[in-house]
């Protein structure tokens, strides 16, 4: 027969140990997951960081949410994953500005031990778990497909590059170059302009691709145009509205805003390819506690691309790309 005193501890033992905080019982795993993005300014990025935050909820992991001002800070992006390694957070979800100046800081990662998904853009090398991203050279086919369908696949065209070393909108500039080639009575007569990150640099781009295209009469000698992101698409809608051609030349964006959803309503964006950046934001998430917790994870998630139109917009689920509901997971 066991000591009154023996029962009377493991009574008390059982006790405090039913009083521990939840996050310090031994089966709960807290990870803190820092989320990288590219800029914080523009509104994709937002709707990663909603995504993100859903994710978060349903995993109870926490997130840190730190990303360049500019989408074109790369030392400040290398920084940044820099510090996290030191850190020694669990995981680090990062949209890489820069396919090879960000290798070394995620081999620096995978070195200390943190993995690494990377989503939105893809980046050389394989020491990342996993790429969450659009098929974007996919994308770039559907914007090329579309453009040739409204001119009747014939004419002149013109493409607005995003920036050098962006693997994700160069796959979409050459998805639209390959479908394009397969329409023989199409001619890309310009597509040496990069617009860059800001809507400023993107509309002086296009006021520079512009301006040798204009007829004595002020109207262009062109057909059709694609821009590869949301900065140049609204920078080159600008360029439009102010020229007085928006409208009257057929044009294919990528990505959602506000104002290009206006444009698009307006008709004067004949189509935009619509990622899913929540979605992508929700999975980078999702992927990364799945590895921590040891789980097998897709080397590659493909996120998906819709062509959206001023016929489809008001479909539910187009309507739900458009318009997500950030204030849900975002205090803004």
């Amino acid at each position: 027969m066991r000591a009154p005193w023996l029962l009377a501890l493991a009574a008390a033992v059982v006790t405090a140990t039913s009083l521990l905080p939840h996050s310090v019982r031994a089966d709960d795993k807290k990870y803190t997951i820092a989320v990288i993005p590219k800029g914080t300014t523009h509104e994709y990025w937002k709707s990663v960081h909603a995504g993100a935050m859903k994710a978060a909820q349903e995993t109870g992991a926490e997130i840190i949410w730190k990303g360049p001002l500019k989408e074109d800070d790369r030392q400040s992006q290398i920084d940044t994953v820099d510090n996290f390694v030191n850190r020694q957070v669990n995981g680090i979800c990062l949209a890489p500005l820069d396919d090879t100046a960000l290798r070394a800081p995620i081999r620096a990662a995978k070195n200390a031990g943190i993995p690494v998904v990377i989503f939105d853009s893809g980046v050389k090398g394989n020491d990342y778990v996993s790429l969450v991203a659009t098929d974007n050279f996919k994308g770039g086919q559907i914007a090329g497909e579309e453009l040739a369908r409204l001119i009747n696949n014939k004419g002149k065209v013109i493409m607005l590059r995003y920036a050098v070393g962006s693997a994700s909108t160069e796959q979409r500039e050459e998805g639209f170059l390959d479908a394009i080639k397969k329409h023989p009575d199409i001619q890309v007569v310009a597509d040496n302009q990069y617009g860059g990150a800001t809507t400023e640099s993107a509309y002086q781009a296009s006021e520079n691709m512009l301006a040798p295209l204009k007829n004595a009469d002020g109207s262009l000698s062109i057909d059709g145009i694609y821009a590869c992101n949301e900065s140049t698409s609204f920078g080159m809608l600008r360029a439009l509205q102010e020229g007085g051609w928006a409208g009257k030349i057929k044009y294919v964006g990528f990505d959602a805003s506000t104002k290009l959803v206006e444009g698009l309503k307006a008709g004067q964006i004949n189509g935009l390819v619509v990622q899913n950046p929540f979605k992508m934001g929700y999975l980078s998430v999702k992927t990364m506690v799945d590895k921590l917790n040891g789980k097998d994870v897709e080397k590659r998630i493909d996120t998906g691309a819709t062509l959206v139109t001023k016929d489809n917009m008001a479909q539910p689920e187009i309507d739900e790309l458009l318009h997500p509901d950030l204030a849900k997971w975002l205090k803004e």
